[in-house]
């Protein structure tokens, strides 16, 4: 199966909720939608399955146009945040619902109800009803109801948000198997770069209804075409400073000048806009290179084992994320140390034009 998106688009009383989208995703993948709340992740899903219908462009169906099908009539399955499940029907039942609608013989409803129990692991809780069972339990069943009919394409709007975090570990480590064995699209919806790494495929990252990025999930975090990707693919978002490059020597900041390595040796003299993660930040020298950097605490949040420091550096505001417990005084000064070989380069109007230098090896894990 193939679902093309072509100058897709969609408004509200004259106000773009989506702006025009071309995209094409093709059976037997794994394609996230990450994005920050109200970037259009559910509308672009709604359209996908023709919920809604878009105010301009066409929606393909294997070659087919299906921009006025109804959704009824398409093979599509959807799964939301908040899971549905029929709380008076037995989780067998629920499962094969589906397929009784669509009027199935019972030996077919009976065969498929078990396969999909036991792709999602639910064999043992097949006659207990929803309320019988955990968090987890109830989103898998919801799960399996969507995946017993067969639908080419699957839809799941954040549908982990709701549990707890044992439970979101265990079912991201589970849908990516589901997809495999199944072989439909899935597209999945969610607001943090972290599951969409976690679930790998493919990944398009959105802002305000556009779709700034599509492509292999480690490409995009790797190598972002623009500010507003990095932005978006990054947790907590891209930290940013300016950045003047004249001969072999560049300046960050508002005072630090440090030799100009690859990739940004290569880069002609002028002013860019350097962007690092929150987890290469440092407050030690941790390698050769290393540059130093003053900076002034605004907030500490302890999580455990990490630390995110809130911090401004002249006109900037950054996050840094460090490991172990560190309880920091607000309004003192406080050195930080960050690796040139960490630092995106974009034009001041956002475009990459020198990826970080460590993402330029191939054994390099994401970090």
């Amino acid at each position: 199966m193939v679902l093309e998106l072509k100058a897709v688009g969609k408004s509200v009383a004259g106000r773009p909720h989506i702006h025009p989208t071309d995209l094409r995703l093709e059976g037997g993948t794994m394609n996230v939608l990450l994005g920050p709340t109200l970037s259009g992740k559910t509308t672009l899903m709604r359209l996908m399955a023709g919920l809604d219908l878009p105010t301009s462009g066409r929606v393909f169906h294997d070659g087919e146009d299906v921009t006025g099908v109804k959704v009824q009539k398409r093979g599509v399955a959807m799964v939301y945040q908040q899971f549905i499940n029929y709380p008076g029907l037995t989780v067998y039942e629920n499962i094969a619902s589906p397929l009784r609608i669509l009027g199935r013989p019972k030996a077919e409803i009976d065969r498929k109800v078990r396969e999909t129990a036991a792709m999602l692991r639910l064999e043992p809780m097949l006659q207990r009803r929803p309320l019988e069972l955990s968090g987890g339990q109830q989103q898998r069943c919801a799960l399996a109801r969507a995946l017993v009919k067969g639908a080419g394409l699957v839809l799941l709007d954040e549908p982990l948000a709701n549990l707890d975090y044992k439970l979101r570990e265990e079912l991201r480590a589970e849908i990516p198997k589901i997809f495999e064995a199944s072989g439909a699209i899935f597209v999945y919806a969610t607001t943090e770069p972290e599951e969409a790494l976690l679930l790998g495929g493919n990944t398009a990252t959105l802002c305000e209804g556009r779709i700034t990025q599509f492509g292999p999930t480690a490409e995009v975090y790797r190598h972002p075409v623009d500010a507003t990707t990095a932005r978006v693919f990054s947790d907590p978002p891209m930290n940013f400073m300016a950045l003047e490059k004249q001969g072999d020597q560049i300046r960050l900041g508002s005072a630090v000048a440090t030799r100009a390595t690859a990739p940004m040796a290569g880069l002609p003299d002028g002013r860019y806009l350097a962007g690092f993660r929150a987890n290469h930040m440092a407050l030690q020298k941790h390698s050769p290179g290393a540059a130093p950097f003053s900076a002034r605490v605004e907030v500490t949040e302890i999580t455990g084992s990490e630390t995110f420091i809130h911090l401004s550096h002249g006109e900037e505001r950054w996050v840094g994320l460090v490991g172990g417990i560190h309880s920091l005084a607000r309004d003192t000064s406080l050195p930080v140390w960050i690796d040139p070989a960490h630092l995106y380069v974009f034009t001041p109007e956002g475009a990459m034009v020198a990826p970080a230098g460590y993402t330029l090896a191939s054994s390099e894990r994401i970090a």
